[in-house]
């Protein structure tokens, strides 16, 4: 322990640290405050003035005027939502809501906007996927709406994964154990778990900084050469700087995830966490959870993926010779999702993003992408869905690389 304690003083010692790790804080705070800065509501008054809200001011707007359609989706309020929405339509001889006159949006259908999120989608065209206008859709069918959202997601996976059964089946039983009917809290915007992302890719970010000097630094410096002859030795010496590194790394997670989902649910409502991921992405998602357990479980997944990154970055800092090249090094590996997304297509894409570290946090390619996405790994005929992949491959990670950046550590020789 003394040693382990030892390790944290001298890397907490750098300024450098402290800086990145202030900046981590801020950015988490000012991050989740953020998506309020886009909220934008504006109304007609009863004096027949236009009044403009921004920020918090119109998201208290917008939840008092659709506060009666929280609560359990169930097909008759939505259907009775879809022949409002029509009706107020037709009674204006326009076949889109923003045909309507100035102002009747706001009065009709703003109040009943939650509960027609994914109607399109649900009916959308099995063959084609293009889904219908809301006044296209036969309300009476509307009364087995979650019989028609499972046909949905097995037309839609029969052109997201053609080439693999395994992925469709794995899908229909998956949407089928999601829990139904959904709930709905108005207040959130799927935005907001954007800003979550980010801030998980800047703390990563952060903490491979922080992490890439703990072996090459000593290199460099020499300082190294003098501790390996102390009475502690190598592996003991070697531990304590991962143990260290890792510590601080997994606690400047949690406590920027924490802060993150303390200030964007107190802005937002803690009662808006409950609404299901299907009312705020597709209506065919296949996770069976809400946006708080969404939140939750990114804090997780994005804990292991920043873990088992650092453990990736001392492995590279015991193998370099300078801070440089393994700062480098470790950086292009972080980035590398981004690039292979988008760059790289079809299967191979998707392999390469489940098992990099990096991936769980990363811009484009991070579990919360990954959760509301389709996508399956596929090996023979099993059918893998990505995030577990993802999950799966940080835990294996996270002890592989620690034990490959101690070994190094130890079979370092000067030179």
């Amino acid at each position: 322990m003394r040693i382990f304690r030892l390790e944290l003083k001298r890397v907490l010692k750098s300024r450098l640290t402290w800086i990145l790790l202030v900046l981590a804080l801020l950015f988490s705070a000012l991050l989740a405050y953020l998506p309020t800065t886009y909220c934008y509501s504006n109304y007609i008054d009863e004096a027949g003035s236009e009044i403009n809200l921004t920020g918090l001011a119109s998201i208290a707007y917008e939840k008092e005027r659709q506060a009666d359609a929280s609560g359990i989706v169930t097909p008759e309020r939505v259907r009775e939502a879809v022949e409002i929405y029509q009706a107020c339509l037709t009674s204006y001889g326009v076949a889109e809501s923003y045909d309507l006159p100035e102002g009747v949006y706001e009065k009709e259908i703003l109040p009943i906007a939650p509960l027609l999120h994914g109607v399109k989608e649900a009916f959308a065209d099995p063959d084609t996927g293009m889904a219908p206008t809301i006044m296209e859709i036969d309300p009476m069918q509307i009364d087995d709406y979650y019989s028609v959202c499972e046909t949905r997601i097995a037309s839609l996976m029969a052109m997201e994964q053609p080439n693999s059964p395994a992925a469709q089946r794995k899908a229909v039983e998956m949407y089928q154990g999601v829990e139904k009917p959904f709930e709905v809290y108005p207040g959130m915007s799927s935005t907001i778990t954007d800003y979550q992302n980010i801030m998980g890719f800047l703390v990563l970010l952060f903490c491979i900084v922080i992490a890439a000097p703990v072996f090459s630094g000593g290199y460099q410096s020499g300082a190294d050469d003098i501790l390996r002859c102390t009475r502690y030795g190598r592996v003991r010496l070697g531990i304590a700087k991962l143990l260290a590194a890792l510590f601080i790394s997994g606690l400047s997670f949690i406590i920027c995830a924490a802060v993150f989902i303390l200030v964007v649910d107190s802005l937002f409502g803690w009662e808006c966490t409950k609404t299901s991921i299907q009312m705020l992405y597709s209506i065919v998602t296949l996770a069976d959870m809400n946006i708080g357990e969404l939140q939750c479980l990114f804090a997780v997944a994005g804990l292991l993926s920043v873990l088992a990154s650092v453990s990736f970055t001392l492995f590279l800092s015991a193998k370099c010779k300078s801070t440089v090249a393994s700062l480098a090094s470790a950086l292009v590996f972080c980035i590398a999702p981004l690039v292979i997304i988008m760059t790289v297509p079809g299967a191979l894409s998707t392999w390469l993003c489940s098992i990099l570290p990096a991936s769980g946090t990363s811009i484009q390619a991070s579990v919360l992408y990954a959760i509301t996405d389709f996508r399956f790994l596929s090996l023979g005929g099993l059918a893998i869905w990505t995030p577990y992949a993802m999950i799966g491959a940080c835990v294996i990670e996270i002890p592989l690389f620690a034990f490959l950046a101690v070994r190094s550590y130890c079979k370092h020789t000067v030179k």
